[in-house]
């Protein structure tokens, strides 16, 4: 059995630990990743890239419909055949070399197989064939393994084998009919995707469609929804499942009632990727979130560092923030925090003090690519409210913008900041509307800078683009 050392050893070869990896090389270490699937992870093979793929041709299509000149050019329907060769291209056609390639580049070691964690600073890896190789971390093993979807507890459902957000993401063919289960930010996206290829859509959302946004956002994204022939049933939960021979999926809700789909996606929730990683042999329970500190290292049940500190978790495996872009932030604090650590520098100093990750609660951006597009960062009103806040709610209609109205005919949209009154400072910001994505990186300087209103005055926004809400905000604000 080989067994090679190395000064940090990363398990996981997604987004966020090749990021991990990345920043510990850059600083002098040697460092070596595990990886059981592909080289690159989730987001570029079953989330973020192949999704977003299969969403922008629909998304354009709309937009060229809704301007006069633009709209009398386009005759037909989107070619589902095209948008899926597309989403291969995105998804690389599933094929990791490239991402191998910057790895060897960067001076990083791959080793493919299951990683375990076998004692203190040592990882267990069995290949494909069964053969094991030992990796020793002088400094830090860092588990950085991500989540997987959630399945609940139905009668039947496992049996029926349902589509979950990787199915979703990686189909050969638009189904016919496609019912969803869940109403959150997948369940949302894939049946604006899938119902702009084609397919019936039908949505159960027990909770409603969108529930932890603004309330706003969700009431327009199931407006849309039904424009586009998607049939959405607040409220609704599945009791039974069943997938007959000919392939029907038949969902029995809990009211008696029956719906018949070709496939039946589950979207209502991510679970950590814990569950076979040797967490029992350090005194962790198998299958639980990991529970970090800032500088991402993971913490006993006493809440002290586990063993003096020499694993860490970044990315959706601590629960922190379930978003690629938030799980490449940790990854980049804990990098830089064990090379700090490994160097004997101080990590609360001025040069390390930067990379602790302190966004993970106050100021999350994220998108959500429905029709229209939902960009939100911070608390939510409701949210702020129950963190205690004296708040203050500006909302204003997005459609009476200026360059908003240029960008599309009948521009139909809302914004709203939430403004904590005590420090007089936004701690929100909500978007909703065609393209409202790219107004997001604003609201998060502004949020996470914790920018007092009266200096964003002197932040000017162009005439005209959609930015010039900020002023409509600010005016209507009244201060």
């Amino acid at each position: 059995m080989p067994h090679l050392t190395y000064d940090v050893v990363v398990i996981g070869a997604g987004p966020v630990g090749e990021n991990v990896a990345d920043r510990v090389a850059r600083g002098g270490l040697t460092v070596a990743v595990v990886e059981r699937e592909l080289v690159g992870g989730e987001c570029s093979y079953w989330a973020c890239m192949p999704t977003k793929a299969l969403l922008r041709s629909g998304a354009a299509l709309r937009a060229a419909r809704r301007l006069p000149g633009a709209r009398e050019a386009v005759t037909g329907d989107l070619d589902a055949a095209a948008v899926l060769r597309r989403r291969d291209a995105f998804a690389s056609n599933w094929s990791d070399d490239a991402q191998v390639s910057w790895l060897d580049s960067a001076g990083i070691a791959l080793h493919r197989g299951q990683g375990r964690i076998v004692a203190d600073r040592l990882v267990e890896v069995t290949g494909g064939d069964g053969a094991t190789t030992t990796l020793t971390a002088r400094h830090a093993v860092v588990v950085a393994t991500g989540s997987g979807a959630l399945l609940p507890d139905v009668a039947g459902l496992r049996e029926a084998a349902p589509w979950t957000s990787r199915e979703a993401a990686a189909a050969s063919e638009v189904p016919g009919r496609l019912a969803v289960i869940g109403g959150g930010v997948v369940a949302s996206e894939m049946a604006t995707a899938y119902a702009a290829l084609g397919a019936v859509v039908t949505v159960l959302a027990r909770d409603g469609v969108l529930p932890h946004a603004e309330p706003f956002a969700g009431e327009r994204v199931t407006r849309s929804l039904h424009d586009a022939g998607v049939t959405v049933h607040p409220g609704a939960e599945a009791a039974a499942v069943h997938r007959t021979d000919d392939g029907t999926v038949h969902i029995t809700l809990t009211d008696g009632s029956q719906i018949d789909a070709d496939e039946l996606l589950v979207a209502i929730g991510r679970m950590p990727n814990t569950h076979d990683l040797g967490l029992d042999t350090i005194g962790l329970k198998p299958g639980g979130w990991l529970t970090v500190d800032d500088t991402l290292r993971v913490l006993g049940e006493d809440g002290t560092p586990l063993g003096g500190g020499w694993l860490y978790a970044a990315g959706d495996v601590n629960r922190r923030a379930l978003l690629t872009h938030q799980g490449k932030y940790q990854a980049r604090a804990a990098g830089d925090v064990i090379v700090a650590r490994a160097t004997g520098a101080a990590v609360d100093d001025a040069r390390w003090g930067r990379h602790v990750a302190t966004a993970d609660e106050r100021a999350v951006p994220q998108v959500v690519f429905t029709d229209p597009e939902v960009a939100s960062v911070g608390l939510t009103a409701a949210a702020a409210e129950a963190a205690g806040l004296r708040i203050r709610v500006v909302d204003y209609d997005l459609g009476a913008v200026a360059g908003a109205a240029l960008h599309a005919d009948g521009y139909q949209g809302q914004a709203r900041m939430v403004v904590d009154e005590d420090r007089q400072v936004i701690v929100g910001c909500t978007f909703v509307g065609p393209d409202v994505a790219e107004l997001l990186h604003a609201a998060t300087v502004a949020v996470a800078g914790e920018v007092p209103l009266h200096r964003l005055w002197h932040a000017v926004p162009a005439f005209p683009t959609v930015s010039e809400v900020w002023l409509r905000l600010l005016e209507s604000y009244g201060r």
